[in-house]
């Protein structure tokens, strides 16, 4: 998959949210790459737009998601329909809490498959428990309902949904949020393994570092709904070349270094309403000068990376981008 300055807005009673603006990456056959930043930057906004799944207040300015030879944002609802789930497929945030409470869990992974496969429900449901063996529950709990699970075994009971119908490239959206470390661990784990058994391509959002590292061989750091940072995971964390990226990794703890208080970066996101002028960041930024706050740097290949900060001297500025109407 290859996305292509990707630019998305939504419309609100207090005006147009510049959402994400100018995104631009590509993720490689069996490859899991990382969105990062806080939240709000965009990552799960990009995330939908991948599947065409914005609400229906967003809409997808310019830019093109290109799959299979063809470009996703230009395909009508119909065709990218036999592509949802079944050529990619999406855990959603908060995924613990998005099964139907008063269906039986077999009945809710055999639903795409009996849309996509087209195969008789008593087939699907075969292969729902063969799934649920796979992320490691025992199929004898098919029947059961999402209440009789504990939230590390409700998401592992969305991974499997999102294998339903083998699709190639999976979105995993927070799959980690709000469960405990040790569940944490075994679903991260679960993830690694299961991406290797069956070559899949991987989109991971998060905003823990230290799951981008572990899981990722690529990542890209997000801010305001820009690109600040995107290159090899390790070259990435321990040469960052960006100062938003720099300020991640050292509030991030070091359980090896010295017991001090971890460094926060000063300032809250802006609003991406009215964003600031310039780099976005700047007002946070303590490396700002004049330039930053008057011209937007674009990302440009900086030391393996690609960085979008005016501290390297090579970092052109964005070109003035015409208005352009919204392809659906």
């Amino acid at each position: 998959m290859e996305v292509q300055d990707l630019v998305i807005e939504y419309t609100t009673l207090k005006g147009t949210v510049h959402a994400v603006e100018g995104v631009s990456f590509e993720l490689n056959e069996g490859e899991a790459l990382g969105l990062a930043g806080e939240s709000g930057c965009g990552k799960t906004t990009t995330a939908l737009a991948l599947m065409r799944l914005l609400p229906y207040n967003g809409r997808i300015v310019r830019g093109s998601i290109r799959y299979g030879g063809r470009d996703l944002v230009n395909l009508s609802e119909m065709s990218i329909r036999k592509i949802r789930w079944k050529d990619i497929s999406i855990v959603f945030q908060g995924a613990m809490n998005s099964l139907n409470p008063v269906r039986r869990i077999g009945h809710q992974i055999a639903e795409p498959i009996t849309l996509h496969e087209g195969i008789e429900e008593r087939a699907a449901l075969e292969r729902a428990g063969e799934l649920l063996e796979l992320v490691g529950i025992s199929r004898k709990r098919i029947r059961d309902y999402p209440h009789e699970f504990s939230g590390g075994m409700r998401q592992r009971v969305m991974i499997a949904m999102a294998l339903a119908c083998n699709p190639k490239i999976v979105i995993a959206d927070e799959p980690v949020t709000a469960l405990d470390v040790m569940i944490q661990a075994q679903i991260l784990e679960l993830l690694e393994r299961l991406r290797r058994e069956l070559d899949l391509s991987m989109i991971l959002i998060s905003h823990d570092l230290s799951v981008m590292a572990e899981t990722c061989e690529r990542v890209a750091i997000m801010y305001a709904g820009r690109l600040m940072e995107y290159g090899a995971t390790v070259d990435v964390f321990t040469d960052a070349k960006h100062p938003y990226t720099q300020g991640l990794v050292r509030a991030f703890p070091d359980i090896r270094g010295a017991r001090t208080i971890p460094e926060s970066i000063p300032g809250a996101v802006p609003s991406l309403i009215n964003p600031p002028t310039g780099c976005v960041f700047h007002p946070r930024c303590k490396f700002a000068f004049e330039r930053c706050t008057s011209h937007e740097p674009a990302p440009t290949p900086v030391g393996g990376h690609e960085v979008a900060c005016f501290l390297y001297p090579e970092v052109r500025e964005v070109s003035p981008r015409p208005v352009v109407e919204a392809r659906y």
